[in-house]
């Protein structure tokens, strides 16, 4: 069957996080269970310049300020359609901001003119290309459902696809004034809680849960945590009322691209049946961060945005515990700039302990997977993550907070998982400094049982991390809804329907 998958960012042509690395892999994933996926992608100069035998499928006179047309080509191994349109796309930098950090203004006409070449495309303007879903992914994607639902009213005897909508961080639910309605494409009648409407405003996100027919996430326990008041950010109400459609899918990785044996940012490689190369890896990324060489030290890592999401004030504050127990850390991330300015403090006042760069590089994110011992992601909530994933393919043992898609792919080393051999590292709850230190000072204590780290570090490289299962899920998914059918009996993924949520009204 064919597919169309809506996103904002794919890699490796344009990523600013875990989105770009899901939606570049599962295509090919999803190609192993016989469905044909084509991504729509806006046209970035990034993605322009990578298209190859690109050429025009559908032009479109005026969208969102301008004329545009609909390009398909391959670019990385991808099969891609590109919305040129150079009046909200052809700009440097990042996808989402200026140069200043704000958001570009006009954000609501850019991505609803991605949506609005999806509906065109979920309705057949590609010759030889009928979806029988629209898979929409994250805010930026909402409004992709809400398009297809008002062609649907307007044009009742045409065949339209099924759309499916994935919340990949529900914190970002892209809300715009509603005198844009209009602008927009969007019916008056859209302007209600049945429709795109959110707290007195336009709801991309909340569109999309609203009218998609079935609405996945990316781990278990986040289906059940964004039913719930404390996790749902102000859309609990309505995801209680389609609990019957929300579901949780692990991601994956894709493990060509993290593969510890065949990884080019290495300095040695390695497998788990031969982890020896681990420790050249360890003394180049100490020797890169300007670390002592002390092989003995449990060398912890961070990969991540710094942000209150991810926890990295309560890492801040446990610096001091961690540096107790003689360990050392390497940090690479950017975001909030207190804590970029709180981690080079911290480096400078304790060099050849703490190593920090601010920024982002993905040759860098490989050799620290490949080089530390421990993994630190004390997330307050986490959807899913995905270099905990990396760090079990890379035999770097997880330090997480036991939430979200965490607790969900993380077996906690506690005294029955050692005992069985099933542990693949520590869990920590609640989310607050104590608890991380107590995470801290028990992966120590193991770190000074060589036999013990082994057998967990050997236990994560052997976890499959990959998208065979999810792709396969998916592909059901899917094919369910291409149907117009229900959830099958037998084997299925957690339902929040399934934790005794009862529906309630919702808030919005």
């Amino acid at each position: 069957m064919q597919v169309l998958s809506v996103v904002s960012e794919i890699y490796p042509l344009i990523k600013t996080g875990g989105l770009a690395d899901v939606a570049g892999a599962l295509p090919a994933a999803l190609a192993r269970h016989g469905v044909e996926m084509r991504s729509l992608v806006p046209g970035y100069p990034a993605v322009l310049d990578a298209l190859e035998g690109s050429k025009s499928v559908h032009d479109i006179a005026a969208l969102s300020g301008g004329p545009a047309r609909i390009l398909h080509g391959r670019a990385a191994g991808l099969d891609l359609y590109a919305l040129d349109a150079p009046h909200l796309y052809r700009r440097p930098g990042n996808p989402y901001v200026d140069a200043t950090g704000q958001d570009w203004p006009d954000n609501a006409e850019r991505f609803a003119a991605l949506c609005q070449a999806a509906a065109r495309l979920g309705g057949g303007a590609a010759a030889g290309f009928s979806p029988g879903v629209v898979h929409a992914h994250d805010w930026q994607a909402g409004l992709a459902p809400a398009y297809l639902h008002y062609a649907a009213q307007d044009a009742p005897e045409a065949s339209r696809p099924g759309a499916v909508m994935t919340v990949h961080n529900l914190a970002f639910q892209g809300r715009f004034p509603a005198h844009l309605l209009g602008s927009l494409g969007l019916p008056a009648s859209a302007c209600s809680l049945e429709g795109v409407e959110s707290f007195g405003g336009i709801g991309f996100l909340k569109a999309g849960l609203r009218l998609a027919a079935r609405i996945t996430t990316v781990s278990p326990t986040y289906a059940a945590e964004i039913a719930t008041p404390d996790g749902g950010m102000g859309l609990a109400g309505l995801l209680q009322t389609r609990a019957s459609v929300l579901s949780g899918i692990l991601n994956g990785i894709d493990t060509d691209v993290w593969d510890p044996g065949a990884d080019p940012h290495l300095a040695a490689r390695f497998t788990a049946d031969r982890p020896q190369g681990r420790g050249a890896n360890k003394r180049a990324l100490k020797e890169r961060f300007g670390l002592s060489p002390r092989p003995e030290a449990l060398l912890f890592g961070v990969i991540s945005r710094l942000s209150w999401q991810k926890g990295l004030d309560l890492l801040l504050a446990a610096l001091p515990r961690l540096l107790a127990e003689s360990a050392q850390l390497v940090l690479l991330g950017s975001g909030d700039p207190a804590l970029e300015q709180g981690f080079s403090a911290a480096a400078a006042a304790a060099p050849g302990r703490i190593g920090v760069q601010i920024g982002y590089d993905e040759g860098l994110a490989h050799m620290i997977q490949g080089g530390v011992d421990a993994l630190l992601v004390p997330s307050r909530f986490e959807p899913c993550g995905l270099t905990q994933l990396c760090a079990l393919r890379y035999g770097a043992v997880p330090v997480v907070a036991r939430v979200g898609g965490l607790n969900d792919t993380i077996v906690d080393a506690n005294e029955m998982a050692l005992a069985v051999g099933a542990a693949t590292g520590f869990q920590f709850a609640p989310v607050t400094r104590e608890a991380l230190e107590q995470a801290i000072l028990r992966a120590a204590a193991a770190w000074r049982d060589p036999g013990a780290w082994r057998q967990l570090q050997r236990n994560g490289m052997r976890t499959d991390v990959s998208w065979s299962r999810p792709a396969g899920k998916y592909a059901a998914l899917y094919r369910e809804v291409a149907e117009g059918l229900g959830k099958r009996s037998g084997e299925r993924d957690f339902m929040v329907g399934d934790a005794g949520i009862e529906p309630a009204t919702p808030p919005v």
